[in-house]
């Protein structure tokens, strides 16, 4: 038996590597609960404020006044106050003696690190008060406190365990309600085993999503995977106190807090140094990690350079009209940033002469008219602009400025320093057209690579998903054959010897304008895309895809032929299984460009207009062809889902028809496919279009998929040369296997199941060894990953379980069985250390549950509680379709589970009744005080009725283990009963010798049908 080092070793070690060294950090073994902990917060408050207190202390009602400012409704909103004003976070009180009036003190200064009036404190074993039957005693691992307050939390667990149970662990505790009064100002949460340790910026259970956890890596993109690696880079000082003042984003649309991934750090410091330096440069961040997020933050943070008197952020018109100004303006809600979105260029001219140090936010379009403008003014102000210091900030900087713009401004402002923002740079390999001396590459135009983060690497670090492409064809080669037969004369001869590329290039372009092609990709789309769309999770809960074409007239007809496939009346029929989990399939939705100058216009605008009629009817909306704008903002919303609104299965869109709108800088996480019926692009519009598909979202999106329906072969070997140039050659890494490499590991792990297990019906889990348990379990582990894979092609076809893959569903549905019951044995035995590896907490990726997703019906609920400045009337809108969507969820929820059901409909019904109660609550942490509060009346009927010490029937009943006969405590519980006092209060008492087991029977029913129901999930 193997032995690790325990928690208590780690921890210690963890709070000597803080405090040693060149360390700021003071350890405060005084410091276990919330009394001390607001003791100590007040005398650092009283110490930096000594000027504005002015000799007069703070009074216990004015310190309250402090308390109640501090503790926060959510994390959120702790982020915004410690955004403060000018970077300082202040509280506010007002004194009791009148005559000193209202004054403010200074809490946290975010760019005061390690000087002035910040402190640094490490605390250990905070003892959180007991809230619940089954919380005997939380004790939290290590705080990290800044001027007194929590800033950071570390949850450690032994090499035996995965680091992910330090995850679930602060995600049990926040469920718990622990996270609030003073620790409610917590940004962020590290978990580590030792071995492997993450970040996470903090949140509600419910929004704590593990796909964000985040490993360091450092400057050169190295793992950094050891907990006092991790505590050397990211928890010293002055780093610790970057991470949570200025490495975070708040996001002001999504009610979050965002803590910036390494790579962004790396590159916002790479692009200090160089503009130290006055030298310009790029920044290679694929596509899909966050680059809109890294640029804000790098115009934010050139602020802080004294040398640069303004920073001009620009945007191509396009994003204005997409998501980057929406992100901008949300980030933005609580920094000094200027978010210029107006026609008005005297405005624009005003900002850029004015003394106040702001990034400005604009279009190379409104940029011209400046540089125009003011060549007309007064010499005094033309010198005045053009010999501004500014650094200008370009995201998607191809696409934003041409080569021949950026020299234009260059010359005009002769001070410039230039960053640009690539997912996909422009190497010589795919260098522009020449064009007299223009720059025809990235680094010509920009200068040097600053920082770079490629695909390759992003998909190693869990920041963006692999890619897994289907290259299908609606022809066989035996049509093409024909094809070219018929089309260019070719005979039999000539066509054999040609390579099947040679034949698809010869290809005419009607052969995929015809109506059969067409209908084909819809069934493709409809009938074989379930898997790929998420449908095994439910409705609300499926992802999204885009569907793009080779002209506006192709993307017409596709959005007319959805239609009629909808209405019946086609060959193509959407399959009943389709139909069963999202009745509505699929709710769709065209965006294209309309240009006033062509001669199509009329016609396309007349198209358009019947889409947004048809929009309108689906959503409630009111847009017109006026209005094309806000109807492309509202699509772009609808498919993007990061509002709360778009949670309900009746805002969502499940298909966008497109040319070329929305394939690049659009972000939508929950979007999990691209549709691709057009010619291969060039290899950087096929990364970017590619990107849209790779967001992370939840544990069950595993790849960007993307699915070509024109000519395989060429299309292979185009995307090929795209990965290979834009992941420094490693295209494999980026790609998921095959649909034959798939199916071949699917038949090994079949093949090693049934080696492991031959007889599924002979599997004894009681007698068996734990090494035989764990071979089995380990076995169904790689089976089940392997099935869950295959589902995912469009190739795979129910039929094939029991003939090309020798396993059918009945044998599965038996091997589960048996497995869910194996990993139980496990789970309750020992922790034996040998040399089979196997995960505990994996959970079954390929078994289909009908159960109602427990999380989502409470993310529904907590959209109709009104929060920060909302009006209740703004966050409901009495949304009928988003009320019928909460009370069928429940209604199925109580087929199964009628006592949880029952608590939900409760709570779901006051907060209908009165939002204003709930203001700023969290519907999660609320539910959970209901049924802590519903067990603790359980337990403490039981036992009144029964006459046991109500403490020791809590460890059972928090212990329990259906598996065992005699359940840990038992003992203990026996001996607390008082027999003479049960008899003497009870009208019909049981003999002495029947009592014991008759107490026991009803604490087992009570346990099975009261206490279990309230803690599935």
């Amino acid at each position: 038996m193997g032995k690790f080092t325990g928690e208590q070793i780690l921890e210690n070690t963890l709070i000597q590597k803080l405090i040693t060294g060149q360390s700021q950090w003071t350890y405060r073994e005084d410091l276990r609960n919330e009394k001390d902990l607001w003791e100590n917060f007040r005398q650092k408050l009283e110490i930096h404020n000594k000027d504005v207190l002015n000799d007069n202390p703070l009074t216990e009602q004015e310190f309250r006044q402090i308390q109640n400012q501090l503790n926060f409704s959510s994390f959120y909103e702790a982020a915004k106050w410690l955004a403060g004003e000018n970077g300082i976070a202040k509280v506010q009180v007002q004194r009791e003696d009148a005559s000193l009036g209202t004054i403010r003190l200074r809490v946290i200064n975010r760019q005061d690190v390690a000087g002035g009036m910040s402190s640094y404190e490490v605390i250990n074993q905070f003892e959180s008060s007991k809230r619940s039957v089954e919380d005997l005693n939380r004790r939290f691992d290590v705080t990290l406190l800044v001027n007194g307050l929590p800033m950071i939390h570390i949850e450690l667990k032994n090499r035996a365990h995965p680091f992910m149970d330090a995850f679930r662990q602060i995600k049990k505790y926040l469920k718990e309600g622990k996270f609030t009064g003073i620790y409610s100002t917590v940004q962020m949460f590290v978990v580590t085993n030792g071995t492997d340790t993450r970040y996470i910026a903090s949140a509600q259970d419910t929004k704590l999503n593990e796909q964000f956890l985040t490993k360091w890596v450092d400057a050169d993109n190295h793992p950094v995977n050891d907990y006092l690696e991790f505590a050397d880079d990211v928890l010293s000082i002055p780093m610790a106190h970057k991470m949570v003042t200025q490495y975070t984003v708040i996001d002001n649309e999504k009610k979050a807090l965002i803590l910036l991934r390494p790579y962004q750090i790396h590159a916002i410091e790479a692009v200090k140094r160089a503009s130290r330096e006055q030298k310009s440069g790029y920044i290679w961040h694929t596509t899909g990690s966050g680059k809109t997020l890294t640029s804000y933050k790098v115009a934010r943070n050139l602020l802080q350079i004294p040398s640069i008197q303004k920073t001009i952020f620009i945007v191509d018109r396009v994003d204005l009209d997409q998501q980057t100004t929406a992100s901008f303006t949300s980030y933005a809600e609580n920094d000094v940033i200027e978010i210029d979105e107006t026609n008005n260029v005297n405005d624009l001219i005003k900002k850029l002469l004015s003394d106040e140090r702001r990034v400005i936010v604009t279009t190379i379009q409104k940029l011209n008219h400046v540089m125009k403008r003011i060549s007309n003014m007064t010499s005094k102000k033309y010198e005045q602009m053009t010999q501004l210091k500014v650094a200008f900030v370009i995201d998607e900087c191809h696409r934003a400025v041409s080569p021949a713009k950026k020299r234009e401004i260059e010359e005009f402002f002769i001070y410039s320093l230039w960053y640009g923002f690539t997912g996909t740079p422009i190497f010589a390999e795919n260098a522009k057209k020449v064009m007299g001396n223009l720059p025809r590459t990235t680094e010509q135009q920009y200068g040097k690579r600053l920082h770079e983060y490629t695909v390759k690497e992003a998909i190693h670090d869990s920041a963006v998903l692999g890619f897994q492409v289907e290259y299908k064809s609606t022809l066989s080669e035996e049509e093409l054959d024909k094809i070219l037969k018929k089309v260019i004369k070719y005979d039999e001869a000539n066509i054999n010897s040609l390579e099947i590329e040679e034949k698809e290039s010869r290809l005419p372009k009607s052969v995929y304008e015809d109506e059969g092609h067409m209908l084909n990709v819809i069934a493709s789309i409809l009938n074989k895309s379930r898997k790929k769309l998420g449908f095994q999770k439910g409705a609300g809960q499926t992802y999204n895809a885009i569907l793009t074409t080779s002209s506006i007239a192709q993307a017409q007809r596709y959005y007319e032929l959805f239609k009629q496939v909808k209405s019946g009346a086609t060959t193509v029929m959407i399959d009943e299984e389709t139909k069963r989990i999202l009745p509505d399939f699929p709710k769709l939705a065209i965006t294209y460009s309309i240009s006033e100058n062509e001669e199509s216009s009329s016609l396309n605008q007349d198209k358009m207009k019947e889409a947004i009629k048809d929009y309108n009817s689906e959503f409630e909306t009111s847009y017109t062809i006026e209005t094309m704008r806000a109807y492309n903002r509202n699509v772009n919303d609808r498919l993007a889902r990061k509002k709360d609104k778009y949670v309900t299965r009746s805002e969502q869109l499940d298909l966008v028809i497109v040319v070329d709108r929305l394939l690049t800088g659009f972000d939508a996480p929950c979007l999990s496919t691209l549709f691709i019926d057009r010619a291969a692009m060039k290899p950087h519009d096929l990364i970017q279009a590619f990107s849209r598909t790779n967001r992370l979202f939840d544990k069950y999106k595993k790849y960007g998929q993307i699915v070509t329906f024109q000519t395989p072969k060429i299309f292979e070997s185009k995307v090929k040369e795209a990965l290979v140039l834009y992941s420094n050659g490693g295209e494999n890494v980026v790609l998921a296997p095959s649909w034959k490499e798939a199916s071949k590991d699917f038949i090994s792990a079949i093949k090693e199941l049934k080696k492991v297990a031959p007889n599924v019906l002979e599997i004894e889990i009681d007698s068996a060894s734990h090494l035989e348990l764990k071979k089995f379990v380990k076995a169904y582990q790689i089976f089940d990953k392997t099935y869950a894979a295959v589902q995912v092609y469009t190739d795979f076809d129910p039929s094939q379980m029991g003939a090309d893959f020798p396993i059918d569903p009945i044998e599965i549905e038996k091997y589960h069985g048996k497995y869910v019951n194996a990993l139980d044995e496990l789970r309750s035995g020992p922790i034996i250390i040998d040399p089979i590896e196997i995960d505990i907490a994996y959970e079954l990726e390929s078994i289909k549950t009908e159960e109602i997703n427990y999380e989502y019906i409470l993310m529904l609920i907590q959209a109709f509680v009104p929060s920060g400045d909302d009006e209740y009337e703004l966050v409901a809108k009495e949304d009928k379709k988003a009320v019928i969507e909460v009370n069928r969820y429940i209604n199925d929820l109580a087929r199964n589970n009628p006592k949880l059901a029952g608590l939900m409909e409760q709570l779901w019904r006051d907060i209908r009744q009165d939002p204003e109660n709930y203001r700023d609550k969290n519907v999660s942490s609320l539910l959970e005080n209901m049924i802590q509060d519903t067990q603790y009346t359980i337990v403490h009927n039981f036992s009144e009725k029964w006459h046991v010490n109500e403490d020791e029937l809590s460890y059972v009943v928090a212990n329990y283990n259906s598996k065992k006969e005699k359940q840990s405590g038992e003992n203990e519980l026996k001996y607390s009963a008082d027999y003479l006092s049960y008899k003497e209060n009870t009208e019909e008492p049981v003999s002495k010798l029947r009592y014991w087991r008759t107490v026991r029977n009803d604490l087992e029913k009570l346990i099975r049908e009261e206490i279990l129901p309230l803690q599935r999930r």
